[in-house]
């Protein structure tokens, strides 16, 4: 069954999708989701990649944006990231040789943590139809879910390799979205007969040679490594501009809008700086949504879309498994 939030643009249908983004993404989304409800923008339904879908799940499964954003402001690491001791580890790639060691951490700590903040249990108890994208490490394709466990899918599309263990669902193995499509269009666009998708990117990218010996000069270079080899594609729908427009790949005329805010960084697994990235990220999507805010009331007449079409095997329609 179709749900909507009621609110000032109930008669369009508005779809929202936010990137991965590490834990700069999780207080980034926060910012801009604050915007969208200050903003009376209901949503027809969303989808979410890494950190998108554990900020996307969280607001989906009807927890209070104010007490989401309280949770977050005491939030630690030890909250979401466990990694074996020094002793531990060795052990394992010593006297185990490296048998089944498939992480850093293991996602406990990370599953209960989402458990906790969320609302309901399952997608089908969402406020509106909400879809996570994670990688199927046995197929290598990407996979969409919008049924089952909100908990357990959601900590899989955020389960960067080699630092967390994959996630195993229904005898399969789940690992971070990201490495296939970082802001899963496709999930929702055409599935869901939106008028306008707004996707909030927050995923780094980085050009060939960017800094790259100080980078690699500074604590955790391994996950810089990880990080470059992940962001390395520039999405189909990005452009040089903060906030741009275009339509869908797919031929069904929603309109795509775009917004990519210039965040600080943060390294991980830090959470300190996260609440500046979050107003930042809240200031900047307020500044660049109401002057459009009028035309959400029928986004596919009234607002400004390129002509441009893009074609990209990670975002058209019928590209990934859904369960």
């Amino acid at each position: 069954m179709q749900r909507e939030v009621s609110g000032e643009h109930a008669t369009s249908r508005i779809g929202i999708v936010l990137s991965s983004g590490g834990v700069r993404g999780v207080y980034a989304h926060t910012g801009f989701m604050q915007t969208i409800q200050g903003l009376g923008i209901s949503i027809t339904a969303s989808a979410g990649c890494s950190a998108g879908a554990l900020v996307g799940g969280f607001i989906a499964s009807g927890t209070p944006l104010e007490d989401w954003v309280l949770t977050l402001a005491g939030i630690t690491s030890r909250a979401f990231w466990t990694p074996d001791t020094l002793q531990r580890f060795l052990w394992k790639m010593t006297a185990r040789r490296g048998r089944g060691y498939t992480g850093l951490s293991d996602t406990r700590a990370a599953l209960q943590f989402t458990r906790n903040n969320l609302a309901v249990e399952t997608f089908d108890e969402c406020r509106y139809p909400f879809h996570v994208l994670a990688v199927n490490l046995g197929t290598g394709r990407k996979t969409v879910f919008s049924e089952g466990k909100l908990a357990t899918c959601m900590t899989a599309s955020a389960a960067m390799p080699i630092l967390y263990e994959p996630v195993r669902i229904d005898g399969e193995y789940y690992c971070d979205g990201a490495l296939i499509d970082f802001a899963p269009t496709d999930a929702i666009c055409c599935r869901h007969q939106l008028d306008a998708v707004i996707v909030h990117h927050v995923s780094q990218h980085y050009s060939a040679h960017s800094d790259l010996d100080t980078a690699l000069g500074e604590p955790w270079a391994m996950l810089e490594i990880i990080n470059r080899l992940t962001f390395r594609e520039r999405p189909w729908y990005l452009t040089d501009e903060r906030l741009s427009m275009q339509h869908c790949p797919c031929g069904c005329g929603a309109i795509v809008i775009v917004l990519q805010p210039s965040l600080p960084p943060m390294r991980w697994p830090s959470t300190r700086d996260g609440d500046q990235a979050r107003r930042r990220a809240r200031e900047q999507a307020e500044a660049l949504l109401q002057p459009y805010l009028y035309m959400l009331s029928d986004p596919r007449k009234l607002l400004p879309a390129s002509g441009k079409t893009v074609a990209h095997p990670a975002s058209g329609c019928g590209t990934n498994d859904s369960h």
